[in-house]
């Protein structure tokens, strides 16, 4: 291996670890702060809205989770969220840059990725993230849930409840809901082009460049397009949900995907497909607005916390100081490189 490659090498090792921590770290901060309206999004999806209530669904779950649960019940299923978090980052963040390398390497756009190759990666990435991390997200929804059905014993923690969904259910409960989940990947594929057609927009109009936008206006695109990619898609959560919680207990009410989706029109109609809709739209906005910030500032500190190869470093520190036209055109290809492979809009 010659010295080149090995300077490659801890370069992209230490993006890796640079992109993937931030991520985990600011995804899982976001997690936090939106669990409890994730929690009532999660149950007025299986469950629908409670019969005879009044005034706001959101203040009123609240207060009835509270009254009935504790605060505690607030924050079911944050466990299994947060551990999902990392290995969804993992390999998200290594699936993605792999397949946006293929893509890119057929590309004549120079350094900026094209849309369809946006898709295909986006889209690439997030099937072999739901396959990897489904089962924690089926211990999430049950978690989430289990407040609402005494007639169930209660899991008691994440590896507790792994070990018994795979006795009593097998691989199949661990994987209940997987289909709509793949389904679930056109979000991405309509998320991504979008955010990055709003960040152009927003660059244009403030005559600067994409990777020079302030954290402000980042989270303005990412807000707009992940609303417009969950309003579009939000059935197939709502599907996915009822698969997933339906195995706790021994009443079956869905026979598969298919069953589900006939069952729900039958008796709840168009409006079944969007319960729990408008909780998750308040609960995008301020999770996209801390995932982004955190992931900016934590970003920054581990690139201060995980200093660059040496070689690497000397190497390319030499056209810095010499003032030729070549040093200068090397230092801005060196920096549309590093921004190109940027993946800071994969942060959901």
């Amino acid at each position: 291996m010659t010295g080149a490659s090995r300077a490659a090498d801890a370069r992209s090792t230490r993006d890796f670890l640079c992109h993937a921590g931030a991520g985990a770290a600011a995804g899982a901060i976001a997690a936090t702060f939106v669990c409890p309206l994730d929690v009532i999004k999660t149950r007025l999806q299986v469950h629908g809205i409670p019969s005879g209530h009044k005034g706001s669904i959101i203040i009123t779950s609240l207060q009835n989770i509270v009254k009935q649960e504790g605060v505690k019940g607030l924050y079911r299923g944050l466990s299994p969220t947060i551990l999902a978090l990392l290995p969804n980052w993992a390999v998200y963040f290594t699936v993605y840059e792999k397949l946006k390398g293929l893509v890119h390497s057929h590309d004549d756009n120079g350094n900026q990725v094209s849309t369809g190759a946006n898709m295909i990666a986006a889209a690439g990435a997030g099937v072999a993230t739901a396959i990897t991390t489904n089962p924690l997200w089926v211990v999430k929804t049950r978690l989430q849930t289990q407040g609402m059905r005494p007639d169930v014993v209660p899991y008691g923690s994440v590896p507790s409840a792994l070990r018994r969904i795979a006795l009593e259910e097998g691989l199949r409960g661990l994987y209940s809901g997987i289909l709509p989940s793949l389904v679930g990947i056109s979000h991405v594929a309509i998320q991504f082009p979008a955010y990055e057609k709003i960040k152009c927009y927003i660059a244009k109009r403030d005559n600067t460049t994409v990777d020079r936008l302030s954290p402000g206006s980042v989270a303005i695109a990412s807000s707009i397009s992940k609303l417009s990619a969950s309003v579009m898609t939000y059935p197939h959560e709502v599907i996915r949900s009822r698969l997933q919680e339906q195995g706790h207990g021994a009443k079956v009410r869905y026979a598969g995907v298919v069953d589900c989706v006939k069952k729900v029109f039958r008796k709840e109609g168009i409006p079944g497909f969007y319960r729990g809709c408008a909780t998750n739209l308040l609960r995008t906005t301020p999770s996209a607005v801390i995932t982004f910030t955190s992931y900016e500032m934590i970003h920054r500190f581990l690139e201060q916390v995980l200093p660059p190869d040496q070689k690497h470093s000397q190497c390319h520190s030499q056209p810095k100081t010499q003032g030729t036209k070549e040093g200068i055109n090397s230092g801005v290809s060196q920096q549309s490189q590093a921004h190109s492979r940027n993946p800071a809009h994969i942060v959901p």
